[in-house]
């Protein structure tokens, strides 16, 4: 009998848990908060996160893997079609889903389309309230009791993903609720994305946080080369495709000197991440229409929706 419990207590745990929500929510921000690295873009631009993104955790002997989904909202594009598609794809093969409501902005707008959706989902689910360090304490509770009621949820919680607070009630609560099983990735793997689209998907944040007002969404961001050096260094190829000459001048900037900025702030947290010295090249490509074009999703890691 003792052995038995011993045994339980030493068993591994593992599961995907897919963090769905309306955009802007702040689930990037909570993926690389419990991650405890950036494996999701995090960029004050909604729709940014336009795949789903594994991060992985560990958590006493539990492996968590974090399906970061694009935001839910309505979608007006072939690409926001995608997008939302992914999002309840991912929801749909989780062992878990976590809604995530931003506190502040309450059940207004996409959240009670998610709501509605959730009722087909037959997965358990859980809701965590963000931004609690910004609302009155009998709000919180009034919008978990709101939410509960459309959706009886196994848990609640209420958390920082800004400053870490309650974040680790909810990962002792996820580490206890995954099925026992062995782990599915190595212990110091933080992300099953290619290092390569990793490395595009910090450009592109760059690109966004630089230029947010005059290139929305009309710039995507792909690898091309990826050269590991003798010295010890990797020299790496990207190409910003836009869809118009107009976005082209605005993202190369007078003189160069905007996609100059944009290359040096990815560089320098590509070294950081990659822990070796990057030689980063940028280049501005148009193709126009981008948006259309079927490799161009499949890059992304997004079915091309008809």
């Amino acid at each position: 009998m003792a052995d038995d419990a011993a045994e339980t207590a030493g068993a591994t745990r593992s599961g995907f848990v897919a963090l769905i929500g309306p955009t802007n929510a702040g689930k990037s921000t909570l993926v690389n908060r419990l991650v405890g690295a950036k494996v999701s873009i995090v960029s004050h631009k909604v729709q940014t996160t336009r795949a789903i993104v594994r991060g992985i955790a560990i958590h006493d002997n539990a492996q968590i893997v974090f399906m970061d989904t694009p935001g839910i909202f309505k979608p007006r594009r072939r690409l926001d079609r995608a997008m939302v598609t992914s999002a309840w794809g991912g929801a749909k093969d989780a062992d878990l889903i976590m809604l995530l409501i931003d506190s502040e902005r309450g059940l207004r707008g996409d959240a009670e389309a998610i709501l509605e959706g959730l009722k087909d989902v037959h997965q358990p689910k859980i809701l965590v309230l963000n931004k609690i360090d910004r609302v009155k304490r009998e709000d919180l509770l009034a919008l978990a009791a709101a939410a509960n009621e459309k959706i009886a949820f196994d848990q609640t919680f209420m958390i920082s993903a800004e400053n870490g607070s309650g974040c680790d009630d909810l990962m002792n609560y996820l580490a206890k609720t995954l099925p026992e099983g062995p782990w599915y990735y190595p212990e110091d793997q933080i992300s099953d994305l290619p290092m390569r689209q990793l490395a595009a998907e910090i450009t592109r944040e760059k690109l966004f946080l630089r230029l947010h007002q005059e290139l929305p969404y009309s710039s995507h961001v792909e690898t091309e080369k990826w050269e590991e050096r003798k010295d010890g260094s990797v020299r790496i190829e990207q190409v910003i495709y836009v869809e118009r000459d107009s976005q082209k001048k605005i993202a190369l900037g007078k003189g160069g000197e905007t996609i100059k900025a944009i290359s040096s702030a990815s560089r320098r947290e590509l070294s950081e991440i990659l822990e070796q010295p990057v030689h980063l090249f940028l280049f501005v490509k148009v193709r126009e229409n981008w948006g259309d074009d079927p490799e161009r999703f499949r890059e992304m890691g997004l079915d091309f929706p008809h």
